[in-house]
């Protein structure tokens, strides 16, 4: 029998909780299998079950965690648990480190990489998602890999930034992989799944609670030699990635705000209480280029932030007279000016739009984007909430 199927078993009697001691556990017993066959007496004696996991424990029912085994299968999803040799060692420092975690795409990417959690607001400012992009392509052309949630706003943005490098990327999710959550972010995270990995430690299908998030975040700060906040407001869950990168003994960065908004209260105050401030990638990899510079690449670290691409001046609003292809014979609309802070990409996808609302096979084959560029810049433009998606995988113009 496949030894997954216990640590499934395992994970599911003691729940998912930042409480719960896996450290303590494999320290006593080393494996899921070794917990399975104990018994009772020895559950009670090894002192690291409360009652209440004691009593979870006694059902020995593997259909359950067979049935896991058999949906990740099914879909070519991994199972990573432990004792494999490719479960992420940074997470090995965490005292509750996850017992599973279910793997879409190559968990192998995080090997030999300097890591960097990016996360911030879900409704950042146009220039916070464009400093956030930015700042994770020079991240990760200079030789790191970025990590973030895979929500909306400055996680998108993040995942986008090490895309638009051609670098790999890794988002943890506070749902199954089998839960469509955020849908706005389904082909962003087909996107990074094919070039990188999409992980959880909740099975398949589980849906997207919001009690999920916080202790999905102990992951994305543990994966990662630090942590970068960008945009956070005072109860940002932002911060709660920040405390556990505090409490794990990693870095901790923020880009400073406007310090007389709500919204940027929680990054500066970190400031304030002695994070990095940051402006440029140099600023984040300058000390690991120094210990690790077989991984990071010194020479191509920006030493000024970069936003050319993402900072044209907007057109004046025009009549398109010549719609794309495929428009033939349709009445063009009169688009708005041009909104700012757009990259090239985003601004040739927001151009292909002739009607307000299309769908994206249609986007496709009037700006000549590949899947990637387009789901990159369809995501731009979500995050600026100039776009919004529609039933049908239509998008709308706002």
């Amino acid at each position: 029998m496949n030894d997954k199927i216990y640590w499934i078993w395992l994970q599911q009697a003691l729940g998912i909780n930042v409480s719960i001691r896996t450290d303590e556990i494999t320290g006593y017993f080393e494996t899921a299998k070794s917990v399975y066959f104990a018994g009772e007496r020895e559950w009670r004696i090894s002192g690291v079950f409360t009652p209440r996991q004691l009593t979870k424990l006694e059902n020995r029912d593997l259909k359950k965690a067979q049935n896991i085994l058999d949906i990740c299968a099914k879909n070519n999803w991994q199972v990573v648990t432990p004792d494999d040799g490719n479960y992420p060692s940074m997470l090995f420092k965490l005292p509750n480190f996850p017992l599973v975690l279910y793997v879409r795409g190559d968990l192998d990417c995080l090997k030999n990489k300097i890591t960097v959690a990016v996360v911030g607001t879900r409704k950042p400012t146009r220039n916070s998602a464009t400093i956030a992009r930015a700042l994770t392509a020079s991240i990760t052309r200079s030789g790191g890999l970025v990590v973030s949630g895979g929500a909306l706003g400055i996680d998108s943005a993040a995942h986008c930034g090490a895309l638009d490098a051609n670098g790999k990327t890794v988002a943890v999710l506070g749902c199954g992989l089998n839960c469509n959550y955020p849908v706005a972010n389904d082909a962003l995270r087909n996107d990074i799944s094919k070039n990188g990995a999409v992980i959880t430690e909740y099975p398949p299908d589980t849906q997207a609670l919001p009690g999920n998030f916080p202790i999905r975040n102990r992951i994305i700060s543990g994966l990662s030699y630090g942590t970068l906040v960008i945009e956070a407001g005072e109860k940002s869950g932002s911060l709660i990635t920040a405390n556990y990168a505090l409490e794990q003994g990693r870095d901790v960065y923020a880009v400073p705000g406007d310090i007389v908004s709500a919204g940027f209260t929680g990054a500066n105050r970190l400031i304030r209480d002695g994070a990095k401030p940051v402006f440029n990638a140099m600023d984040v990899l300058e000390d690991y280029a120094v210990r690790y510079p077989e991984l990071i690449d010194f020479e191509k670290i920006e030493t000024k932030l970069t936003l050319k691409n993402y900072s044209d001046p907007p057109s004046t609003a025009k009549v398109d007279d010549n719609p794309p292809r495929g428009q033939k014979g349709e009445v063009s609309f009169i688009r708005q000016a041009e909104p700012p802070l757009l990259s090239e990409n985003a601004r040739k996808l927001y151009r292909a739009f002739t009607r307000a609302e299309m769908q994206a096979d249609e986007l496709i084959l009037n700006t000549g984007l590949g899947v990637s560029e387009f789901t990159c810049a369809m995501t731009e433009l979500e995050l600026f909430d100039i776009v919004e998606l529609q039933a049908g995988k239509n998008y709308k113009l706002k």
